[in-house]
């Protein structure tokens, strides 16, 4: 049976004329109506949100230049907006009189625990931004915001914009897989011809795992760290701004100022967090260095290549891949051929589906690209309009000027409606899968699959979520915690029975093997059964990442200049990472989340594993963790009313332990959670952590 939701999809038919209009439009009826307090407020911070957000997505996705330089300029101007709203003295002295009002008449009481977060929110917005301070530092602070937003949206502008090809002959392509090679563009220069490879990951990464020549990867390494140089000073700007606005705030660091809304509470906490999961990975780290430097020195002899002792970061990704290939006897790209993108995402999807109770029905609509895949999504057992949950989009495969990593937008967000009905929230998926080659069909790699996992997951966050209020639903949680569902779900990606089901072999259409499938679980439960082999120098991958942010986010010394936080990055990862560089490369340009709202907070990733691990194989309670069964129906809808309905209406802790809040059972975990699943993961025993 064929429903109609009650909203109908957006439309996606705007020209630039057309968001330059709109988004004025938006702007003056927000601005009309900002001397309302707190409910009203919300519901017109959400109508504006609502119709702004889809223009600006524009320029992630549209193939036309002239509407992502509209959509970009359209951002710009909303940002600008938002920080002069945000400064409002007036509004702020509205909400603050109102609040005192609730409690004197005491209507207070009154409110629901959400209705009190939003009044308690709305108030903390006003003090963080400084409302409190004079009018010459609020002035300033205006000045200073605004030249951080610019410079944050001129960031993502060129990250989106980033066309750059680095060109290789057949030869120094040797070991790439002929069917990724069949794939770039050829063609001949001084009579040879060659490949010209985009840095878009389908393209770049093979030949990181796979190009036999040292100086092919090492040229690849390069010239991928180096795409983005011209954002460098424009790092350096941001650093700087936001620099002086902590000091104007009264905040020591940046990552002071960021973290007190999180759950870590402090830069120092997020400093011991770093430090102390960097003692433990490091030993282990150095063991799987000796390991695979073994292995190239093995291989230099074989092939008569000078060897100079050193592992360089050109190296990591290569003999990684070729240590699972000689210990595991595990070719990664047979693997791939299970993984048939036409496969894949209605599998994963039918798995949602099944786990969380709900129904995907696609449709034909209005969109911004041919590739697009729309769906309206339902429940399960929906018989009439009451059952809609909302739209889903995803933009799966690569193309020029397109948003080049793996991300979910939440276009819209669900809440409740004056006239007492719902405005249901829209997600986007935006990938980048290889498309198809003349010799084979879209494939995606196991990691792939694990990223389209974790993707969907916040879709889902997004579209399960039900608040009453705009600015609580979905992913709207603390940025520490934001990552923790999604990582959860992961764990699928290893269960065999999630395997047999998602795989079908591009020619024979069997599913992966028994045999196939106990290969990939020993290669992410194999070394001290842990989830990654080489799980130390993974991590103190990701451990290099967060340790950057955080140094140049609490850093009072003179590091100011653009060649200093070049010098930062490479020093850091050779440091952190265990692995050198020949040539100092400026790879914070391509660290797109440092202006991207992970500023401060790109240690949330591994944060949040703990709460991952706990939900997914710790000891619970109510019964409720997902290791015993991961495809159990009713494991899934506990975690889908305790984790996903209440978004960011309560606090993140109180969604995993005990407690009867608002209108949910018992939560999650059924006691605080901690990190002993997280650890017993890493490292197979319960180390002592200060996590």
């Amino acid at each position: 049976m064929s429903l109609t939701p009650p909203q109908p999809p957006p439309s996606w038919n705007h020209s630039p004329e057309d968001i330059t209009r709109l988004n004025s439009e938006y702007i003056a009826a927000n601005r009309a109506v900002q001397d309302a307090v707190f409910v009203a407020l919300a519901e017109a911070d959400a109508r504006f949100d609502a119709g702004t957000e889809p223009l600006a997505f524009y320029q992630n996705v549209s193939p036309s230049k002239e509407l992502r330089d509209a959509s970009n300029e359209a951002e710009s101007i909303v940002r600008q907006f938002g920080i002069e709203s945000s400064m409002r003295l007036d509004v702020y002295n509205a909400k603050v009189a109102a609040k005192k009002n609730l409690d004197e008449s005491g209507e207070w009481e009154k409110l629901s625990p959400e209705e009190k977060r939003l009044v308690e929110k709305s108030i903390l917005d006003g003090t963080r931004a400084g409302l409190a301070l004079p009018e010459k530092e609020r002035t300033e602070l205006t000045v200073l915001k605004k030249e951080l937003s610019q410079a944050c949206l001129d960031f993502s502008k060129n990250f989106n914009e980033e066309n750059g090809v680095i060109t290789f002959t057949e030869e120094e392509l040797k070991g790439v897989p002929k069917d990724v090679v069949s794939g770039y563009t050829k063609r001949t220069q001084d009579g040879e011809e060659v490949y010209d490879v985009t840095y878009k990951t389908p393209d770049i990464f093979p030949i990181f795992k796979f190009a036999e020549n040292p100086e092919t990867r090492r040229r690849a390494l390069e010239g991928h760290e180096s795409r983005l140089e011209i954002n460098v000073p424009i790092l350096s700007k941001a650093l700087d701004l936001r620099r002086k606005i902590a000091k104007i705030l009264g905040y020591e660091t940046w990552a002071d100022y960021i973290t007190e809304e999180k759950m870590v509470k402090s830069g120092k906490n997020v400093d011991d967090f770093l430090n102390d999961l960097e003692s433990k990975l490091r030993p282990v780290g150095i063991k799987e260095r000796e390991t695979l430097l073994a292995l190239k020195k093995k291989e230099h002899e074989d092939k008569g290549i000078p060897f100079n002792g050193e592992f360089y970061i050109w190296d990591y990704r290569y003999y990684d891949r070729k240590y699972t290939e000689e210990t595991l006897e595990l070719d990664d790209m047979l693997v791939k051929e299970y993984f048939p993108v036409d496969v894949v995402v209605p599998a994963i999807l039918s798995i949602y589906q099944n786990l969380l109770g709900v129904r995907f029905e696609a449709f034909q609509g209005s969109n911004w690209h041919p590739d697009v895949q729309q769906f309206a999504v339902w429940e399960k057992d929906a018989k009439d309009e009451s059952g809609f949950i909302g739209y889903c989009y995803l933009d799966l495969f690569p193309r020029a000027s397109k948003y080049s990593h793996a991300a979910v937008w939440p276009l819209l967000p669900g809440y409740d409606l004056p006239n007492g009905k719902r405005s249901y929230p829209i997600a986007a998926m935006v990938a980048n899968l290889a498309k198809p080659t003349p010799e084979k069909p879209a494939l995606m790699r196991h990691d792939d699959v694990v990223t389209f996992f974790h993707e969907m997951g916040h879709v889902f966050h997004g579209l399960l979520s039900k608040t009453k209020f705009a600015r609580f639903h979905g992913t709207s949680v603390a940025r520490d915690f934001v990552e923790a569902p999604s990582q959860m779900l992961e764990n699928w990606c290893w269960e065999p029975k999630v395997l047999e089901e998602m795989s079908s072999h591009y020619e024979t259409k069997k599913p992966l093997s028994p045999e196939l499938i106990e290969k990939i679980i020993k290669r992410h439960y194999g070394l001290f059964h842990s989830r990654y082999v080489n799980v130390g120098l993974f991590y103190l991958r990701q451990l290099f990442f967060a340790k950057f942010d955080l140094k140049v986010h609490t850093d009072q010394s003179c590091i100011h200049q653009a060649e200093d936080y070049t010098g930062l990055w490479n020093s850091l990862r050779e440091k952190v990472s265990l692995v050198k560089a020949i040539n100092d490369c400026p790879g914070q340009g391509t660290f797109g989340h440092i202006t991207g709202g992970y500023d401060a907070g790109y240690y949330g990733y591994t944060y949040s594993l703990v709460f991952a691990a706990d939900m997914y194989d710790g000891y619970s309670r109510t019964a409720t963790v997902f290791k015993p069964d991961p495809l159990d129906p009713a494991r899934g809808k506990r975690y889908r009313e305790d984790i996903l309905r209440p978004g960011g209406s309560r606090e993140e802790l109180d969604s995993l332990k005990d407690g009867h809040l608002m209108a949910f059972e018992q939560a999650f975990l059924g006691r605080p959670p901690n990190s002993d699943a997280f650890l017993k993961e890493l490292f197979g025993t319960l180390p002592a952590a200060k996590i």
